[in-house]
């Protein structure tokens, strides 16, 4: 549902045996110039009002989101990240945080737009 109304949204998978290679298949897709936003346990809990904030300051088209495999994200992934971000301090399995990842970009769109979604 939330793709359908995302239509400049792509997801891409990449699925590696270990972190590095995982790394390198993620730098081999990324774009030029596109900003990358990484997911992880240590990185910033955000709330939905302001992870609108920031990707209004990013400009939606120019970013990349990234969910790490089961071994979690490559340090090097996560340092060069342009926003080290949180969904929670809980785990979630993959297809669920990618769930919540493209419902909370929906919302952040939707509240940048002042549409009724977010209330």
């Amino acid at each position: 549902m939330y793709l359908k109304r995302l239509p400049g949204l792509t997801i891409t998978e990449v699925r590696e045996s270990n972190p590095k290679k995982e790394a390198e298949a993620i730098r081999a897709k990324l774009k030029r110039n596109e900003l990358l936003v990484a997911l992880s346990e240590e990185g910033k809990p955000i709330s939905s009002i302001l992870l609108s904030e920031r990707l209004k300051e990013f400009g939606l088209k120019n970013l990349a989101f990234i969910i790490g495999g089961t071994e979690g994200l490559d340090s090097t992934i996560k340092t060069s990240a342009d926003l080290l971000l949180s969904l929670s301090p809980m785990t979630f399995p993959h297809d669920l945080a990618r769930l919540l990842l493209v419902e909370q970009i929906y919302r952040a769109i939707s509240i940048s737009q002042n549409a009724p979604y977010h209330r």
